[in-house]
């Protein structure tokens, strides 16, 4: 199968390609994979370098992100330090200098570990078609979004505010088997707008509706931590695939959860 790889120096161009039917290549770690195996939906394909797309900024309330930013830019970005940890956990260091945050975002599952934490933390997904799309809509319609132009991600308030945690078999760098990650603002010691999320759980990553009702307005304590971890897995429906079971993930998503939990405390 023969590829023709086309450049685009503007947004503008590189949407008018892909509406022609070329796929955009960023990183390639995602992409290149389907092409080597010869998937013939890969013939064309477009490299957007537009510089604006390769930005991090930050502002009082959070960090904006370039589609086209690193998984190794955000683990060093001072500006991001609250993500380098879930930056780090994506695949080692060669992949993390191609892997880009845009690109994660339509990771199947059992990859998009940085998805999981964007889902939790809220963050809105910036499109060249449709404008600011919140990142659970998104999600739901991530094969129709288009070209993503940039990621608006909220900053957590406190520093245990926010947890992450991937569990895999082969560390540092192995296949995730589920991944969760918590968002927990509190105030006046008491837990508002609590976001719970699973990758591993679902098709895609997923909030834990159980988890969530049984933190919010609670204080973050054993006895919450555990009601939460009970609840987890209403709701969700785990796979079977090589990695594990369906039953095994349900089995030991709580004891993951409530390992996350107890370290935001």
């Amino acid at each position: 199968m023969s590829v023709t790889v086309e450049r685009a120096a503007s947004v503008e161009e590189a949407a008018a390609a892909i509406a022609r039917g070329a796929a955009l290549l960023a990183g390639g770690t995602i992409l290149m994979r389907r092409v080597n195996a010869g998937d013939p939906r890969l013939e064309r394909l477009v490299r957007l370098e537009d510089p604006a797309l390769r930005r991090i900024g930050s502002g009082s309330e959070g960090v904006s992100l370039g589609a086209l930013v690193t998984m190794a830019e955000v683990a060093a970005a001072p500006e991001t330090a609250f993500l380098a940890p879930v930056a780090r956990a994506v695949g080692g260091p060669a992949l993390r200098t191609m892997a880009t945050v845009g690109g994660n975002l339509f990771a199947r599952r059992t990859y998009g570990d940085l998805a999981v934490a964007l889902l939790a933390l809220g963050a809105r997904i910036i499109l060249a078609r449709d404008g600011a799309r919140e990142i659970g809509e998104f999600l739901r319609g991530r094969e129709r979004a288009g070209l993503v132009l940039a990621l608006e991600v909220p900053r957590p308030r406190e520093a245990r505010a926010f947890g992450f945690l991937k569990v895999a078999r082969v560390r540092p760098a192995g296949t995730a088997v589920m991944t969760l990650a918590a968002h927990l603002p509190r105030e006046g010691g008491r837990i508002r707008g609590a976001r719970v999320t699973f990758g591993g759980m679902g098709p895609g990553p997923l909030r834990s509706p159980g988890a969530e009702r049984a933190l919010e307005g609670q204080a973050l304590d054993a006895g919450t931590i555990g009601r939460a971890a009970a609840a987890c897995v209403e709701g969700l429906e785990p796979l079977d695939d090589a990695l594990a079971s369906a039953w095994y993930r349900r089995e030991v998503a709580p004891v993951h959860l409530r390992r996350l939990l107890e370290g935001m405390l």
